[in-house]
């Protein structure tokens, strides 16, 4: 189960799966096609389906309990389990204090935090009977330096609500044998909401490919051999063997910005 998998990263990772058989419940917003953002959960299954996975697109709106529940139900009924979960599904507002409006905070706290602890609750019954069972959070290494809070406390207030939610929960579902960890980026990745971001748009940075392909060496590996991890999409890669990242360069040669909460 990938929640906002109908585009970015979250869609980068169910193609990766979907290239090795992956079953993969969608679970998005977005079924009607954006104004300004690309891919729906039905265009999305169709490129899943095309690159050799199957795809149950569900319609879910993770800051609602409810949704949450009668999708992880129907996949799970439809497809015969779930082994993983990947919280990707994320909001975003680079905005100060003075500047973030509560609606938005509210927005983020729900699904950052709320969202990604429901998800993982909602799935845990079926994680305890996977063979290799695997929770992964898109969050960032907790860094408690000001530097990080000044410009945009609320969101990461939220983001390093989705870390401590890896840190809990892998402490708590180590006896189940599931494990829990975290991804992140070490450069910007190019996404719709990179583009967002004032000055960014069609800046250098890294396709979503990258952190797809960390992702899958992470879910492969055994669930007992790492949890509560903060692992960085690069280093993942240097240690499976990857020496040559230009080609998930948008503009190879050129440098990039490093990404939020990474030196």
């Amino acid at each position: 189960m990938i929640t906002g998998a109908s585009r970015g990263i979250g869609l980068a990772i169910a193609l990766r799966a979907a290239r090795e058989g992956a079953s993969i419940i969608l679970a998005a917003k977005t079924t009607e096609p954006h104004p300004r953002l690309p891919g729906t959960i039905f265009t999305a299954a169709a490129e899943i389906e095309k690159a050799g996975g199957k795809a149950l697109p569900l319609a879910v709106d993770i800051r609602f309990e409810d949704q949450i529940q009668q999708a992880v139900e129907r996949g799970a009924e439809h497809f015969g389990g779930i082994d993983i979960l990947v919280n990707n599904a994320s909001a975003i507002s680079l905005t100060s204090a003075a500047e973030t409006s509560m609606k938005r905070f509210d927005l983020m706290m729900s699904v950052n935090v709320r969202g990604t602890f429901a998800c993982a609750q909602a799935c845990l019954p079926f994680l305890k009977n996977a063979a290799n069972p695997h929770v992964l959070m898109l969050s960032p290494p907790i860094d408690l330096r000001p530097k990080w809070f000044a410009r945009h406390p609320a969101y990461t207030i939220s983001k390093y609500g989705m870390s401590m939610c890896v840190l809990g929960m892998a402490e708590e579902f180590r006896p189940l044998g599931i494990a829990v960890n975290a991804l992140w980026p070490r450069t910007v990745i190019a996404t719709a909401a990179l583009q967002a971001i004032p000055g960014m748009a069609g800046a250098p940075a890294r396709k979503p490919e990258i952190v797809a392909d960390a992702a899958a060496v992470i879910l492969k590996q055994a669930a007992g051999s790492a949890t509560g991890k903060f692992f960085i999409d690069e280093d993942v890669l240097r240690a499976a063997g990857v020496t040559d990242f230009s080609i998930y360069e948008t503009h190879p040669g050129r440098p990039m910005r490093t990404d939020l909460f990474l030196d």
